[in-house]
């Protein structure tokens, strides 16, 4: 169940960083309030999973989720950068994800 939570988690970190960019600053109040609820949600389960997953493979993994997620949303949603070199980097970024889980125990 730890792993589950620790997937809510990264969404939820996606969530809360593509939620800030729509708030404009913070100044649109629906997308504010839908950024701090994400970052609650996504802190919560990050919390949740630290009781049976080691501290540095969870937070390794739930940034990761995190920056790969909203590398992957920028460039479907907002147009950015496509290029080889990004998804490269993305694709190491989730190697690394990958690799910690089935070194974890």
């Amino acid at each position: 169940m730890a792993w589950f939570y620790l997937l809510v988690a990264g969404f939820g970190e996606i969530g809360f960083v593509v939620f800030m960019k729509y708030s404009a600053g913070f100044t649109v109040k629906r997308y504010t309030a839908l950024s701090i609820i994400s970052a609650i949600i996504s802190f919560y389960y990050l919390s949740k999973s630290l009781i049976d997953i080691p501290i540095g493979t969870a937070y390794a993994i739930w940034s990761a989720i995190g920056a790969a997620g909203s590398v992957l949303y920028g460039m479907i949603f907002f147009m950015e950068s496509k290029s080889w070199k990004r998804l490269l980097f993305i694709g190491m970024i989730i190697c690394g994800g990958v690799g910690l889980k089935l070194v974890s125990s």
